[in-house]
């Protein structure tokens, strides 16, 4: 007996994704507006003068923040490209194998791209 393997998820099955990753990606630009709020904190004085570098302990804060921020920048990016590929559905397809990427890995890292074993393989 033949079975066919699936190249795809249903749009049942996207639908479920898009939902996590609306929620995700809900987290994660609030997470990053926190971060920027903060950092612009940071930076302006009461008096609205730019403060300088020579306060070793705020740039340390700062450069973390920004750190930060830019790795919220990051996963707000991924989590839009996921939700492209959703749209274009061709989500949950490795980019490695073309093969089906396992529903509970998708469900923990849902920008992935590639599949458990292609990630082991790099």
């Amino acid at each position: 007996m033949q079975t066919t393997e699936q190249t795809r998820y249903s749009d049942a099955d996207l639908e479920e994704f898009r939902i996590l990753i609306k929620e995700k990606l809900s987290i994660a630009k609030q997470q990053l507006d926190f971060y920027l709020d903060q950092l612009a904190e940071r930076t302006n004085s009461e008096d609205g003068k730019v403060r300088g570098l020579d306060d070793g302990t705020t740039s340390m804060a700062n450069e973390d923040t920004h750190n930060l921020a830019n790795r919220q920048r990051k996963l707000v990016q991924h989590l839009d490209n996921a939700l492209l590929r959703i749209d274009n559905k061709v989500y949950g397809i490795c980019r490695s194998s073309g093969k089906l990427i396992s529903k509970e890995r998708l469900r923990i890292v849902p920008h992935t791209t590639l599949s458990i074993h292609a990630k082991q393989n790099r």
